[in-house]
């Protein structure tokens, strides 16, 4: 039987050379397909680093202590409404974390993330600290009962006071005083969600405290106050007497000069202050015969303590009072007083303000 003849070394060249030829080819549709994969990854990334995670609005996210830059991830895309991460997108954002090393720096809390914020962005307020604010007022003029009151109803303040007295919130405070009334500055305070009514009620003390160092550093000579607190005790007188700023000047200037000559303060607002709970909205002769350690009809000098919450602006005003020789004033129905030197001239004001007399 006749064998078939070997293949000749041109063939098997000719063969070498065709597998070479369509491994090349594979090669370049495979390096193709993974250009064009980079490709479309890379327009992919671009276009995520430019999409804002919110479009309109915005949204309060809480990151926990412990949480992983994964669950980061979901937790943004679960409050912004897209639901948890795709590969894809965990993909973007590691790259993005990977690129901007910040990953070591995001901190927990809950933050507020607004519109059009973009990814870096989002990362960037994650690794800032800047936690979500609240915000909560005290009022001028307002009590320290009304002020647990409106404590005890904010929806976002932890809860603490509740079956606390009075004097056990002053020394969980670090206060030294054994009266509540009056020690906490009117004003807007921010704070972060985890913080306690007791934590901003410290907070508001310090600051009347520093409040009152301040002023009372800048007083007038020869006041007939002995100290920082008499100011405080005269500054609520004058804050519930008179809520327009620019009045309480004179009406401090009417107070400081009975002080000096002894006559008695005679402030309705110190009175009810003493009739308590017993004050049905209607003020009488009876009540202001009524004595009490707060009459200021029956007693001379300073109540015992503030009777309200007094802002910077009526401290300001007992501390650098009005020059008048007023004595008198009455309200004239408008919000504002009128100041008269002399008890006739008082009188009149009266007749016609309050009786309605010409």
């Amino acid at each position: 039987m006749r064998k078939s003849a070997p293949r000749s070394a041109r063939q098997h060249a000719q063969g070498v050379l065709r597998r070479r030829a369509w491994v090349g080819l594979w090669l370049c549709v495979l390096g193709l397909a993974l250009a064009t994969v980079a490709l479309q990854a890379w327009h992919g990334y671009s276009a995520f680093r430019q999409r804002p995670l919110l479009s309109t609005g915005e949204m309060l996210v809480v990151i926990e202590p412990g949480t992983g830059f994964d669950g980061i991830v979901n937790r943004l895309l679960i409050a912004s409404g897209r639901g948890p991460a795709r590969w894809d997108e965990r993909w973007y954002w590691r790259l993005l974390e990977r690129e901007s090393d910040i990953g070591r720096r995001l901190q927990a809390g809950e933050y507020r993330v607004k519109a059009n914020m973009l990814p870096a962005d989002v990362l960037q307020l994650l690794a800032s600290g800047k936690v979500a604010q609240y915000r909560f007022t005290i009022l001028e003029g307002a009590r320290f009962a009304e002020l647990r009151r409106s404590l005890r109803s904010d929806p976002i303040l932890q809860q603490t006071l509740d079956g606390l007295t009075d004097g056990e919130v002053l020394t969980r405070i670090g206060a030294s005083e054994r009266h509540a009334e009056g020690l906490f500055l009117p004003e807007t305070y921010q704070f972060p969600r985890g913080f306690s009514d007791l934590d901003l009620l410290q907070r508001a003390y310090w600051a009347m405290q520093r409040e009152l160092t301040e002023q009372w550093e800048q007083r007038q000579p020869d006041l007939p106050l002995t100290s920082p607190y008499e100011a405080l005790i005269l500054a609520s007188v004058v804050e519930k007497e008179s809520g327009q700023i620019d009045e309480q000047p004179q009406v401090a200037g009417v107070f400081t000069n009975r002080l000096r000559i002894g006559m008695r303060l005679q402030s309705d607002p110190t009175v009810i202050y003493g009739l308590g709970d017993a004050f049905d909205g209607n003020l009488r002769r009876v009540d202001l015969r009524t004595d009490t350690p707060y009459n200021s009809y029956t007693r001379g000098g300073l109540p015992p303590t503030p009777i309200a919450m007094p802002g910077p602006h009526a401290i300001r005003a007992v501390l650098q009072p009005a020059a008048t020789e007023a004595l008198y004033f009455v309200a004239r129905g408008d919000g504002r007083h009128h100041f008269s030197r002399t008890l006739r001239e008082h009188n009149q004001a009266v007749a016609r303000y309050q009786l309605g007399r010409r």
